[in-house]
């Protein structure tokens, strides 16, 4: 497997397979957030940065692959705890800000779906019967898709009647394309490590209860370019910190 690397000049041919391919992220998101430390912008383009090298990298490693089930109005998936660094819960909540009163107008309140919803952390987590939907999904369409996390990217499915039976607890198993998970996992991944390297926060929160605490922080994005933690109540330890970071660097070695 050869996975390009955004941000780099080299060629994919260089970095092949996905140690390789965890080196270039990290090297790059590195540079990134090494030449905007303190730029108005870095946040955006950390994120960009991200999110443009997922896109791109999936499409080369999927190509040959069937077609996906996932449609717009099918919001099936969108039960799962949903996970997310700090640069994309940040974008998250500027777009809910920017797009509130749009949305009021139309009879949707982001802000206020989004403090009904619980932030306690599932007793299931990572399946599909947790009985806890998005806030952000209405009328099975995501309204904040533009800026929907890595974590909801790189879900996606082969048979979305399996995950139906999953979600009612029929099912044990969905047909999830593990191209796309791969792909998420490597560029989320680089992208923690090479904020750790830089200082700044690099956990995994849950994305309902970080987002309240931005949404109620209006200096969250100064406090994360500071290295200060805002997020840490809402931090998931699914695996834990000191098991990421040696998991990172055994990568980057």
């Amino acid at each position: 497997m050869a996975i390009a690397s955004e941000g780099r000049a080299e060629d994919a041919r260089d970095e092949a397979g996905p140690a390789g391919f965890f080196r270039a992220q990290h090297e790059a998101f590195g540079t990134t957030l090494g030449a905007n430390k303190g730029a108005a912008n870095l946040l955006d383009r950390i994120w960009m940065q991200a999110f443009s090298s997922y896109e791109h990298n999936v499409d080369e490693q999927t190509k040959d692959l069937p077609p996906l089930a996932c449609r717009k109005g099918c919001g099936t998936c969108c039960r799962i705890q949903v996970v997310a660094t700090a640069p994309e819960v940040l974008m998250v909540a500027r777009y809910v800000r920017a797009m509130a009163d749009g949305f009021r107008r139309v009879g949707i309140d982001l802000p206020a779906r989004l403090a009904a919803a619980s932030a306690a952390a599932p007793e299931t987590a990572g399946t599909m019967a947790l009985g806890r939907e998005c806030p952000f999904l209405v009328e099975g369409i995501c309204v904040i898709y533009p800026v929907r996390p890595l974590a909801c990217r790189g879900h996606v499915s082969f048979n979305e009647e399996a995950c139906v039976a999953a979600l009612e607890g029929e099912a044990d198993e969905v047909p999830v394309s593990e191209s796309h998970r791969t792909v998420r996992a490597l560029v989320q991944g680089a992208l923690q490590s090479a904020l750790r390297d830089t200082g700044h926060p690099w956990a995994l929160y849950d994305l309902v209860g970080a987002l309240r605490i931005a949404l109620a922080r209006p200096d969250a994005e100064a406090a994360f370019a500071a290295g200060t933690d805002v997020f840490e109540p809402a931090t998931i330890d699914h695996v834990s910190r000191e098991e990421m970071a040696r998991t990172f660097d055994r990568l980057k070695a």
